[in-house]
């Protein structure tokens, strides 16, 4: 399991606190917990020591502040263990939902899985709430890997990606790298995505995402990406009629896509694909 972490300090040790727990089988006898490589990468806080405080874990430090080339660093570390698992420093998931996770790649034809998302809403302001309710009902949000930080891949799934580019958005792109047989969503494992509490961090964080998306989808790396996670309007027409509740809350997922992708435009024209705009609301204590 590797975690990729850049300044995680206040976050990731709820994070460990759940993978490292001894966690009981249906049988009674106690399993061991998964196998853990965080990856500390252009560290300016304590997230190094903060990780080296639960037992089990390896720490890796590198002086470069790139998620691509800790995962990279994180893989060469990691012998020849498979299934393996990619956790976002930022999130909650404990030991069972992995060892669900390894099930589910044993499944025929199944090369990438990921867990169910939930998001909590507390703490949020009502127009993250609206946005999230409406995005969480759209059908592609629904199935894809992406915006879980979390994802499980068989050892033929990992060869497929060993040539990805260093992408913004490199979740959607893992997810679009396979067909519908051949990843899925685990009901059995559950990972916690922590959304952010204010619309201005909303809004960061979702022109990161746009930017991502037209990179993975437009830009040179694109390669063999499936255009399968874009949201149109028959995707938000199908939402409301499926919900009507939902009405209300449609023109905040609109604005919200409006002011992310105008913004995400600018980065495009700039060539602009490094700049992680982070929020920090979520990651408050």
């Amino acid at each position: 399991m590797i975690v990729p972490a850049h300044d995680e300090e206040a976050v990731i040790g709820r994070l460990l606190r759940r993978l490292t727990a001894t966690a009981g089988t249906p049988g009674g006898a106690r399993a061991t917990p998964p196998r853990i490589i965080v990856v500390c990468n252009g560290c300016s806080d304590g997230t190094a020591d903060a990780a080296r405080a639960h037992a089990g874990v390896t720490v890796l430090e590198t002086a470069v502040p790139s998620k691509h080339a800790a995962l990279r660093l994180g893989d060469a570390h990691a012998d020849d263990d498979f299934p393996r698992v990619y956790l976002d420093a930022d999130v909650e998931l404990d030991a069972d939902a992995v060892r669900a996770l390894a099930a589910a790649l044993e499944a025929p034809g199944v090369l990438a899985v990921a867990p169910t998302r939930v998001i909590p809403r507390r703490g949020a302001s009502r127009p993250v709430r609206w946005y999230y309710d409406v995005w969480e009902s759209i059908p592609g949000v629904q199935t894809g890997l992406f915006g879980r930080g979390a994802v499980a891949l068989s050892r033929e799934g990992h060869a497929r990606l060993q040539d990805m580019p260093e992408l913004l958005s490199d979740d959607l792109a893992v997810s679009s790298a396979f067909e519908e047989h051949e990843r899925a969503v685990v009901s059995e494992a559950v990972v916690v995505v922590h959304p952010p509490r204010h619309w201005a961090d909303l809004v960061r964080r979702r022109v990161r995402v746009v930017t991502g998306t037209r990179q993975a989808y437009e830009g040179t790396a694109s390669g063999n990406l499936r255009i399968d996670s874009r949201t149109g309007s028959g995707d938000l027409l199908r939402v409301v009629r499926a919900d009507p509740r939902l009405w209300l809350k449609v023109p905040v997922f609109l604005l919200t896509t409006l002011v992310a992708r105008r913004r995400a435009a600018r980065a495009v024209a700039a060539g602009d694909f490094t700049t992680w705009l982070r929020d920090e609301s979520s990651r408050a204590g």
